[in-house]
């Protein structure tokens, strides 16, 4: 596929970014709303993940596992509106920092579980925007799929598939080979209602059952609910209003609310 890097003339000088403006990728990232859901699903998929030990090891996750998953966030969404120079800096020091950790384990960190961090990239980007806004067209999940492609190309990673095609064939082998409910799920489904509160707890564990993959969902123990759908359908509602602010406000830990409302438009900002 095409690379969808994008030369600008700017005072004499050639700006190329690491993903085009015009990308759906940039318009996916560029929306706090999406970036929360994406949130919603990585906390899923960190709890089951068989190499969350690694997480542990450091011992970051289990005290602040909300800044440690807007981290993960955080540093994919530099990437997309970045500068292609400093968008490979940013994946650079995420190796260094990787590599830091396994050198004081004294063991690597599987290809598989970067492989799946990638892929959680990948699928919620494309789920969240189309329980937002849309279905995507296969070109649209080939573009999104081909810019976290070239983000794991820069890290090294092995095996990573052609295209969006073999993508979803590995996605499927990672959430059935790589996923357990182990003794690292229910604590850390215990600090997140410890950091959330019970109210914001609940609405996490709603939203992730209608976000998360079928498995994710089984996994967890979560039950289907039609108080998730009602509860989206509300929040979109919210927007048309004019009240959606104050209901974000409402549903997020205060700690995180400027840090989070700070994500709307992040797109036009950075043009």
């Amino acid at each position: 596929m095409e690379d969808k890097t994008e030369g600008i003339a700017r005072q004499g000088k050639l700006t190329t970014y690491f993903v085009s403006k015009d990308s759906i990728v940039r318009r996916i990232w560029g929306n706090g709303d999406t970036i929360l859901l994406i949130f919603a699903g990585a906390s899923a998929e960190f709890a089951l993940n068989k190499a969350v030990d690694w997480l542990y090891f450091t011992g970051r996750l289990p005290s602040e596992p909300l800044k440690r998953l807007f981290s993960t966030v955080s540093y994919a969404r530099q990437i997309v509106f970045a500068e292609q120079e400093n968008a490979m800096c940013a994946i650079d020091k995420i190796s260094a920092i990787h590599k830091e950790v396994e050198d004081k384990r004294g063991q690597n960190i599987p290809d598989w579980a970067y492989r799946d961090v990638l892929s959680m990239l990948i699928d919620y980007s494309i789920r969240s925007y189309e329980l937002l806004e849309r279905k995507l067209s296969i070109s649209e999940k080939e573009e999104i799929y081909h810019v976290f492609k070239r983000v794991g190309a820069r890290m090294r990673l092995k095996e990573l598939p052609a295209d969006y095609d073999h993508w979803l064939l590995m996605r499927a082998s990672g959430l059935h080979e790589n996923m357990t409910n182990g003794p690292f799920t229910g604590d850390l489904y215990r600090q997140y209602r410890r950091h959330l509160g019970w109210f914001r707890f609940l609405i996490l564990k709603h939203v992730q059952t209608i976000l998360v993959p079928e498995k994710v969902n089984e996994l967890l123990g979560l039950r289907k609910s039609p108080f998730a759908t009602a509860m989206l359908g509300i929040y979109k509602f919210s927007g048309v209003i004019g009240v959606k602010s104050w209901l974000k406000n409402a549903i997020l830990p205060s700690a995180y609310r400027k840090e989070v409302n700070a994500l709307d438009g992040y797109s036009h900002r950075s043009s």
